[in-house]
């Protein structure tokens, strides 16, 4: 839209349309003089595409609406759509599968369910428990929820991304791998839901109410702004008994795998690695390599 008053202008001349019965008294169109407006407006308004130039003549030029005009009015009275937030009604059954961390799990129900925005940072040293909370809100969040890896937000940016799919909830792991741009826009909409920018030929400014749910191994990383806007909950590694039943819970219900094969690779992990994506990359290649290859394939070491 090339100035601020063309919608103002364009409800006039359509509510001067619909006052009058075009086909029968305006077959020409109608002129300057029937909408008071200006001539040059008027052409300025129909090289813009908004106005049909119908007749032309020494002593007169008819307008009408275009299909063009008429839908950015249609646009603009519309009534506002609705945001469809992420259902989340279930909240009992989020989480079943994670061992442990009750008060966490309690605190993103909690922030999940809000009216308003609570943002939670999880951190601790790299483990299973922090990508297992993530992965379990992106299933109950459906479309609404967007998984990003700070260290790879988008090539379009966090901004671009977010205009564009309009989320409820943003899950960001590794968030203190978050380049400075996309820091930025993070603050801004943590701070206030709103996502305004101005880029050439384009500007946007967006009310979204979004939830941010991060991930980092250390909150330190992160600038004193950023980690005002989060409620810190830091977790600790998996004792033994507790990452065996993780792991064979997680590659039964995402993975597919029966219960024995889940308890296999469990327990020749165990003692080589506390990650979670460890199990999954091994049951992936299993049906190829076996077990057993494929643990010392990926992690160097001896199996039982």
């Amino acid at each position: 839209m090339k100035e601020d008053n063309t919608l103002e202008l364009l409800s006039e001349i359509a509510r001067f349309e619909d006052s009058v019965d075009m086909d029968k008294d305006y077959r020409i169109g109608w002129g300057w003089r029937h909408v008071r407006i200006w001539p040059a407006t008027l052409s300025r308004l129909f090289k813009d595409g908004y106005l049909e130039n119908v007749f032309r003549s020494n002593s007169h030029t008819g307008y009408r609406l275009s299909e063009m005009g008429k839908s950015l009015l249609s646009a603009e009275n519309a009534p506002a759509e609705t945001r469809q937030e992420p259902n989340l009604a279930e909240t009992d059954t989020l989480f079943g599968d994670i061992i442990g961390h009750d008060g966490v799990k309690e605190l993103l129900r909690a922030s999940l369910l809000a009216e308003k925005p609570v943002h939670v940072l999880l951190t601790g040293p790299p483990a299973l428990a922090k990508t297992l909370f993530l992965w379990d809100i992106e299933r109950a969040g459906g479309e609404k929820a967007i998984w990003l890896v700070g260290s790879a937000t988008s090539k379009a940016g966090l901004w671009d991304l977010v205009a564009e799919r309009e989320p409820g909830i943003l899950l960001i792991d590794e968030i203190d791998k978050m380049n400075a741009a996309d820091t930025a826009a993070l603050l801004t909409m943590m701070e206030g839901g709103r996502l305004v920018r101005a880029k050439r030929g384009r500007e946007l400014n967006l009310s979204n109410p979004l939830r941010v749910i991060a991930a980092s191994n250390r909150s330190e990383k992160l600038s004193p702004e950023l980690r005002s806007r989060f409620a810190i909950r830091q977790l600790l590694p998996y004792g033994r008994a507790e990452y065996l039943t993780v792991v064979q819970g997680v590659l039964v219900r995402c993975e597919g795998l029966s219960p024995e094969l889940a308890g296999e690779i469990a327990s020749r992990l165990d003692g080589l690695t506390q990650n979670v994506r460890d199990a999954i990359r091994v049951a992936r290649l299993a049906p190829q390599l076996g077990v057993e290859k494929a643990i010392g394939l990926l992690l160097g070491g001896e199996t039982k």
